[in-house]
């Protein structure tokens, strides 16, 4: 695909983690999102094939893995996939969407439909995640890696329940930008918030998936009722 001849404003709706790469390099895809990559990175002094090369990691990482299967996978396969798939992925994800959300909130306001308190709450899902992550690295994965899964029945029952509350966070994220939805004239920014949004909720809905149904069920079956 190529990214050197569409304009900013394209590449930051369409590539999640655009923003973020954009930001980095100074470039306004904002105000002159109309520009293409080329002619501006040409006008910023900077080489654009080396961003061009990024946009397409970015645009590769958003289809990782969509077809593999991972109930197959070994338990250190699987827990190596979740650390560089989702842990690392929401370390990047979460700073840029916050950064965004805030200029959202002080572009608009002013709007009724501008979504109010979308900052607040990301920081303080940032936080609950963050520490569930550190949890699972300190504690419940070195257990898995030593062979001693059976032992972490205690620890997956907490992982669930702090699960449950990211599935609440996610349902609140939602009611704040109906259903993240951007409204008809959004900005280029309002829509790559929401582009991004869309795209975190999606990764951690699986980052969820993947450890309540695959990874944990190895160990600490879920009760039916």
């Amino acid at each position: 695909m190529n990214y050197l001849d569409q304009s900013l404003g394209q590449l930051a709706r369409r590539i999640p983690g655009a923003t973020r790469l954009f930001d980095q390099h100074h470039l306004d895809f904002c105000c002159a999102g109309n520009r293409t990559l080329r002619t501006a990175a040409q006008e910023a002094g900077i080489a654009a094939e080396p961003i061009a090369d990024a946009l397409h990691t970015l645009q590769l990482r958003t289809d990782d893995n969509a077809m593999k299967d991972w109930s197959t996978a070994t338990d250190t396969e699987l827990v190596d996939h979740i650390l560089r798939r989702y842990h690392a992925v929401h370390r990047e994800q979460l700073p840029e969407l916050i950064r965004l959300a805030q200029r959202v909130e002080q572009v608009h306001g002013d709007r009724q439909d501008c979504p109010h308190g979308l900052t607040n709450h990301l920081q303080r899902m940032a936080q609950e995640l963050e520490s569930h992550m550190h949890k699972e690295e300190a504690v419940l994965f070195p257990l898995i890696a030593r062979g001693q899964g059976s032992l972490a029945g205690m620890p997956i029952d907490v992982m669930r329940m702090e699960h449950d509350s990211h599935g609440t966070e996610l349902r609140r994220l939602e009611d704040l930008t109906n259903h993240i939805t951007p409204p008809r004239d959004a900005c280029t920014t309002w829509r790559a918030l929401y582009l991004s949004l869309r795209t975190f909720r999606e990764d951690l809905i699986a980052h969820i998936h993947t450890e309540n149904n695959i990874l944990f069920e190895r160990f600490a079956p879920a009760k039916v009722h």
